[in-house]
């Protein structure tokens, strides 16, 4: 089968993945733009977590401001080399995940961040709105387990959706660029600024 040379370049545009992978993924999907950016979602994944046990030691520090300098982020991301820190995929990625940050104020980057007492917080809302409805107790913990999974998924910058395209989590995102950058990708830190308060991987200082 024959892959017109500018369908193999839109496929490249959208995904930033190299020519002969954009090629082969059209070879695999009969020419079909949308299930070859699926497929190579699908590989880049597998390809990503082969390189997430690599050290992340170089990278940027990216700020962003917006509302007419009434709101701030900070945002620290890192990579395996300098040289990807200074690609453009690399600074879209790092301004994606600071806009991110501004839009939704996440109490943490992953769950293993949320402080306890923030966590137990929440269980005994959830479980006390539970009791209030009238729900019986063999079916309260399973509705807090649920509810905390929610929690987590708004809380969590990694497990919120994207606010550009709800149908990806920003862990997609990351793992997209890890695939396309070839290094891994970890975000570490961040700082969000507004006027008037101050929160550090969201938790208040």
């Amino acid at each position: 089968m024959s892959i017109d040379a500018k369908i193999v370049k839109a496929l490249r545009d959208k995904t930033g993945a190299g020519m002969m992978d954009c090629k082969k993924a059209l070879l695999e999907t009969e020419g079909n733009l949308d299930k070859a950016i699926d497929h190579l979602r699908k590989t880049g994944i597998a390809k990503a977590e082969k390189k997430g046990e690599r050290t992340a030691k170089e990278g940027l520090v990216f700020s962003y401001i917006h509302q007419g300098g009434r709101l701030g982020v900070l945002v620290e991301l890192n990579c395996e080399t300098d040289f990807v820190a200074k690609t453009e995929g690399f600074s879209d990625l790092a301004h994606s995940l600071a806009m991110q940050i501004a839009a939704t104020n996440p109490l943490s980057i992953r769950r293993e961040g949320i402080h306890d007492d923030v966590l137990n917080r929440e269980k005994e809302i959830f479980a006390d709105q539970a009791k209030e409805s009238g729900k019986p107790e063999n079916i309260i913990e399973k509705i807090v387990d649920g509810r905390v999974e929610k929690f987590y998924a708004e809380s969590c910058l990694l497990e919120q959706q994207f606010i550009k395209d709800p149908d990806r989590k920003v862990a997609d995102l990351v793992t997209e660029a890890v695939a396309t950058l070839g290094e891994n990708i970890v975000v570490n830190r961040f700082v969000r600024y507004a006027i008037g308060e101050s929160t550090l991987n969201g938790q208040p200082q």
